[in-house]
């Protein structure tokens, strides 16, 4: 330990000095509530931002932190979304038991899968992650007397929120409920990150064979957040059927995955705010090019991609973060 400065080297005071909450991450969270008074007409559309946000966090803590590279974590986004669906069409719509439930079950399944995903690595275990998300679309379109198949579920009603907060057409209690689930799941993320047991997810990202030989289980800490992500982004996926009293397929397709992983690129990995960075420019960008072009749209989202990865490696946040630093 160094004399002139004592803390130095001790894990403890480090991770403590890391979790301190700095002044820019107050104004960010506060700046989520600008929606309501400044963009009231956009509040549906930042409510699915916010829905987004809290699955893109949920696939960084594993691709990001523990360099578990997946392709199929819409998987568990839509087993949370078709469970809260189903709930309430069979007659249970609250809400908050409802992302409960979700979660609980996403999770579930993440834990069974994650024996699976411990035993392989690069090439093989993009294409087990991509299997299983094939094989869970294709189950839930054999199964259109549970999921309504093609056609998507029906009958869903979300009831109002302690039996006050009705989910309006103009987006304020969606909105407001999405923003509370996705700051939860940021502190639940952000404790995460800035823990032993975060640390350790580094270690395995970025030397998974040193692990063992300082005494580190790499392959328990592997299923246990593959289990949390898993549950993370099943009650995201219970979000988007609750304010939209909508599920289908395409909650479980590829595409999703493609998405959020893109999201992940463009805000930066390993970052938890560049996974909401990630979302908030995809999707607005996706609402404004959409409506210019419906049919090209994801064209210039492909060169936004391109220009970050060549000239940001590390994402837009890690290029801001590079900045301040040599301003420093």
């Amino acid at each position: 330990m160094n004399a002139a400065n004592p803390t130095l080297g001790d894990p403890h005071v480090w991770l403590k000095r890391q979790s301190r909450w700095s002044p820019f991450e107050i104004l960010f969270w506060l700046a989520a509530l600008l929606p309501f008074f400044l963009f009231p007409t956009y509040l549906t559309l930042a409510s699915q931002v916010a829905i987004v946000a809290l699955f893109a966090i949920s696939v960084d803590l594993v691709l990001g932190y523990a360099g578990i590279v997946t392709l199929g974590h819409a998987m568990f986004f839509g087993l949370g979304a078709y469970a809260a669906g189903i709930i309430s069409v069979h007659g249970w719509g609250e809400p908050l038991t409802g992302l409960i439930f979700a979660g609980a079950f996403a999770g579930l399944i993440g834990f069974i899968v994650s024996f699976l995903i411990v035993r392989v690595q690069h090439l093989a275990l993009i294409m087990v992650t991509l299997g299983l998300g094939f094989l869970t679309l294709e189950l839930a379109n054999s199964m259109s007397w549970l999921t309504g198949g093609a056609d998507g579920l029906r009958g869903i009603s979300t009831w109002p929120i302690f039996n006050q907060f009705r989910f309006d057409l103009w987006g304020y209690t969606a909105y407001s409920y999405s923003l509370i689930a996705l700051f939860v799941g940021f502190l639940i993320s952000r404790r995460i990150v800035h823990s032993s047991f975060g640390l350790s997810l580094r270690g395995i990202r970025e030397n998974v064979t040193r692990m063992p030989a300082i005494g580190s289980d790499y392959k328990f800490h592997l299923r246990k957040i593959y289990t949390i992500s898993a549950a993370m982004a099943g009650v995201a996926g219970a979000l988007l059927t609750q304010t939209t009293n909508t599920v289908a397929l395409d909650s479980l397709s590829f595409q999703r995955s493609a998405d959020v992983v893109v999201m992940l690129i463009l805000g930066g990995t390993g970052r938890l705010y560049g996974a909401i960075l990630g979302a908030i420019i995809f999707l607005i960008a996706r609402d404004q090019l959409s409506g210019v072009n419906p049919q090209y749209w994801y064209f210039w989202i492909g060169v936004l991609l391109m220009i970050v990865v060549l000239f940001m490696p590390k994402g837009i946040l890690g290029f801001l973060a590079r900045i301040a630093g040599r301003r420093d």
